[in-house]
């Protein structure tokens, strides 16, 4: 497994901001959105292209063009889907895709609630958007169900990460082409599995808590 961490003082900065808990909703969605178009720009180094001929207002040239099948982004529901925006600004011609996963508190284990994905995913670039790589359950349970369905390769994408769930990540998923992009390794988990020194529950803080 590949782990790349975005070092650029935008990331950085944006991502000050993010943990602050006096940020309110509505900028902590924004920053998000740019957080997350910084980070895409790295994750999609490797997305496969073709070469094609356009025609300018000049001349005939060849440029590049994504190759098929096209790029399939998948947000993990619910706080993935405030990461998506800042993910299609970047790649507005790929298809979405949707996967909702959460733990049973009493059994521990990870079951899918939710998904909308193609039956065959023979041949796609998968990019997979999840603010908190915490334990690493959700996100590890994510990607083999990707890679069941025929996926090349798995990019994850996350705010941040706890040394914990990197550790699950790798392995378990040491031997697929599977790569994480985050804009911080932090320093551990509390004894609520909150990443420390975080930014508390993604989700809650984009779209507030329902009562």
């Amino acid at each position: 497994m590949r782990t790349l961490v975005v070092d650029h003082p935008l990331v950085a900065h944006k991502l000050t901001v993010l943990r602050d808990e006096n940020t309110p909703s509505n900028v902590f969605r924004r920053l998000t959105e740019e957080l997350v178009t910084l980070l895409a720009y790295e994750a999609t180094r490797e997305v496969k292209t073709v070469p094609v001929e356009i025609t300018t207002p000049v001349t005939r040239t060849t440029g590049t063009a994504f190759a098929k099948p096209t790029p399939l982004v998948v947000p993990i529901l619910r706080a993935g889907l405030g990461m998506l925006e800042g993910m299609m600004h970047l790649v507005p011609t790929a298809e979405v895709g949707f996967l909702g996963m959460a733990r049973n508190e009493e059994t521990l284990d990870i079951i899918t609630y939710a998904e909308r994905l193609p039956e065959d995913l023979t041949g796609r670039q998968v990019f997979v958007l999840d603010p908190m790589l915490a334990t690493g359950g959700t996100l590890k349970e994510a990607v083999r169900f990707l890679f069941r369905r025929g996926a090349e390769s798995v990019t994850c994408i996350c705010l941040l990460a706890a040394p914990e769930g990197l550790k699950v990540l790798e392995d378990d998923l040491g031997d697929l082409p599977v790569s994480l992009v985050l804009a911080s390794i932090d320093e551990k988990l509390n004894e609520k599995a909150y990443i420390v020194p975080g930014l508390g529950d993604a989700g809650d803080r984009l779209y507030g808590v329902a009562s």
